[in-house]
């Protein structure tokens, strides 16, 4: 299930891409297939092993677009270890919501990022991730759970104050919003509900199939239930004494 629209994103075959905060790697998977030099990035060994298990599997497969490569790194977002202006392309997904320091975070986005590159950032959008605190403080209240709401402006008003100017935005995800709401009225953690796994299984079947119809409606909910907030940014303005580097790294092909 991917937030990132890659049509918005621009992405081409060779660029250098940055997934911070991979998790599972849909992302990092997806800029693979189409041929992009990927560096996964997660602060959980345990998240990363599996995506370095699964990016082995994409090669040997035969899924891995021209040119494409991968290597998934261990690290934390407060201090990335790559060079400035390191990528085209960065994505942070349901990211900046889990961390305490996110102003520190969204300047080293922006300081890796290319002068012309393009950062994707998506954050649960206002207005659902409202319901959902208010009906399960279990839903936040976990370690490593959520533990700020973002206003569209108060993100946007702090990425700005790292050097980021918005480009373009969307919300995403509208049929799960009612899918989040219902799990929390009756646990977050109670999957054993029938109403929960029914709509679950139709969840699933919207991803694996894609059927026309609930394409369509997810359509009609995203501006209005869309359970996440997207926007995509450029640099603002090269700071003064931050050189941009020349080329990217070359990541490694995955280990297997």
């Amino acid at each position: 299930m991917l937030t990132v629209d890659f049509e918005r994103l621009g992405l081409e075959p060779g660029m250098a891409v940055l997934d911070l905060g991979c998790g599972a790697g849909r992302h990092a998977f997806e800029c693979l297939r189409r041929g992009a030099r990927v560096v996964a990035l997660d602060a959980d060994p345990v998240e990363l092993k599996g995506v370095v298990q699964m990016l082995g599997a994409m090669e040997d497969a035969g899924e891995v677009g021209p040119g494409g490569a991968a290597v998934a790194v261990r690290g934390t977002a407060y201090a990335l270890p790559f060079p400035a202006g390191s990528f085209d392309r960065v994505i942070a997904a349901e990211v900046l919501e889990h961390l305490h320091e996110d102003s520190l975070a969204m300047s080293e986005l922006a300081r890796v990022l290319r002068p012309n590159g393009l950062l994707a950032v998506t954050v649960p959008r206002f207005g659902p991730e409202v319901v959902n605190w208010a009906l399960s403080r279990e839903y936040h209240e976990v370690p490593g759970g959520h533990i700020r709401i973002y206003r569209r402006s108060q993100l946007l008003g702090r990425l700005a104050g790292a050097g980021l100017r918005r480009r373009g935005s969307h919300h995403a995800h509208g049929l799960h919003t009612p899918y989040w709401w219902l799990r929390c009225l009756v646990g977050p953690h109670n999957e054993q509900n029938v109403l929960v796994r029914t709509y679950h299984r139709l969840l699933v079947w919207d991803i694996m199939k894609r059927p026309r119809l609930t394409r369509a409606s997810e359509r009609i909910l995203n501006p209005l239930l869309g359970k996440s907030l997207v926007v995509y940014l450029e640099p603002a303005a090269r700071p003064p004494g931050r050189p941009a580097a020349e080329t990217a790294p070359e990541p490694a092909r995955a280990p297997r």
